[in-house]
């Protein structure tokens, strides 16, 4: 792993316009659980119950009591772990411009990342579906089920539900970043969900280098990224920076 690490440090110092990619993976660390896969919320929940618009509309109270409450206790706990940190300090080095993630914790902003791409909105913000005001996550009181807004509309986490169109700008801009970079971070995605999964894709077609940063093997290892680096993200992005600092 060693000859991988130095690597990755060598590519990132050489390069001028790095983006990362982040999933679930790069969470986890944080205390919060994926939603897919082993130990996922999907596991004990059917998604299409309690996480489709549909289900909201139709239940917003259930929907708050069985996933948004749930969420919002892990959410609040929840502190930015090494990898995300990791992140902030090529940005600080001017490596790295943009994130482009798929999670909803707000942990690459608490970090102190300055740019993130978000494909499936946020849930350290909850919006008013009646007047479109914002309130932390947080501060919001869930004493009372669904919360209202001093309007007297329903809160609704500002994150995508399913049957929802991921933001129109977010697909723009990051099809946009993926194009410029002449290098990009895959870090903890399974890269099975789209359209994040292109993106690494689109990078690589565009002439860029391609390092992926997860425990396992994933569709793009050996096709699209040009090498993995296995291990936990925290730990391998301590490495990387700490190479990198040896060569700035």
């Amino acid at each position: 792993m060693h000859d991988l690490i130095k690597q990755a440090s060598e590519d990132l110092v050489a390069a001028n316009h790095v983006v990362a990619l982040t999933g679930a993976g790069i969470s986890t660390e944080s205390g919060i659980p994926p939603f897919r896969g082993k130990g996922g919320l999907w596991e004990r929940f059917d998604p299409m119950e309690i996480a489709h618009i549909d289900a909201f509309m139709k239940d917003p109270a259930k929907v708050w009591n069985i996933l948004v409450k749930e969420m919002k206790e892990i959410v609040d706990k929840a502190k930015p772990n090494d990898a995300h940190i990791g992140l902030v300090k090529l940005e600080k080095m001017n490596k790295m411009q943009t994130v482009i993630t798929q999670n909803i914790d707000g942990l690459h902003q608490a970090a102190g990342n300055t740019d993130v791409i978000e494909f499936h909105g946020n849930f350290a913000w909850q919006r008013c579906m009646n007047c479109s005001k914002k309130y932390k996550t947080r501060e919001v009181d869930v004493s009372e089920i669904p919360p209202l807004c001093v309007c007297g509309g329903i809160l609704r986490p500002d994150a995508v539900f399913f049957g929802e169109m991921i933001p129109a700008d977010a697909l723009w801009r990051s099809r946009q970043v993926a194009t410029d970079c002449d290098l990009m971070l895959v870090v903890g995605t399974s890269a099975v969900v789209q359209p994040a999964a292109l993106m690494p894709v689109i990078a690589k077609e565009t002439g860029a280098k391609i390092i992926e940063i997860n425990p396992e093997r994933t569709p793009l290892t050996g096709e699209i990224s040009d090498y993995l680096i296995k291990g936990k993200a925290g730990d391998v992005m301590n490495r990387i920076i700490e190479e990198m600092e040896k060569h700035l």
